[in-house]
């Protein structure tokens, strides 16, 4: 290995180690109390060293913002491969999404804004429209199949990821961020209806 090879090497591995230290910040106290100098205290290296890898907090949120997003839409793609009509993969998405929210909630607060600042540069990342393709394609041919292919996909879109989105928040915010069974049902009953109405003649 060079020497240029090497560095690119070190480099990598240090980027590493910064971000591993402030998951493990994130884990033990939540997102607010993540800071640079509580990162740089957890490596043992001094500020500026930290500001050579990253530009910001921000930066580093960002950074977990795109994985939290890569790692949704892998797991949207899955499941919506395992089956074959629109309205069963819609049904799969829909469960995964929540199983995500609350398998992975440290993910979920951050790129949804829960409890932090939303980062508005996140809605423009290639990772946030990877994942809202999934749905969009799958609303898109649940329409086409339909009685009624003059719907709006992108409305039903906003409505499908409203319906996800807001049954997760209002689970999340309570002091037990833990999904139940009570909870599944109501997304189940959710769901269901929004597949009839999308899907009917």
């Amino acid at each position: 290995m060079g020497i240029a090879e090497r560095k690119i090497r070190q480099k990598e591995e240090f980027r590493a180690s910064i971000l591993e230290a402030a998951w493990l910040q994130v884990l033990t106290d939540g997102w607010q109390s993540l800071s640079i100098r509580k990162i740089a205290d957890a490596i043992e290296y001094s500020i500026p060293v930290i500001y050579n890898h990253f530009e910001n907090k921000e930066a580093i949120l960002m950074e977990f913002t795109k994985e939290g997003f890569q790692k949704l839409g892998l797991a949207l793609q899955e499941v919506k491969e395992q089956h074959q009509r629109p309205a069963a993969q819609l049904e799969a998405i829909a469960n995964a999404y929540w199983d995500f929210a609350f398998e992975n909630t440290e993910y979920y607060q951050l790129m949804f804004g829960l409890g932090i600042p939303a980062c508005e540069q996140a809605r423009q990342i290639p990772e946030v429209k990877e994942m809202t393709s999934v749905m969009i394609s799958t609303i898109k041919t649940a329409i086409a199949e339909s009685g009624n292919p003059d719907a709006d996909g992108y409305l039903k879109y906003h409505t499908y990821l409203s319906i996800l989105h807001g049954l997760v928040s209002i689970q999340m915010i309570q002091k037990d961020a833990k999904s139940d069974l009570s909870k599944r049902m109501i997304l189940q009953d959710a769901i269901s209806g929004f597949i009839i109405t999308l899907t009917s003649k």
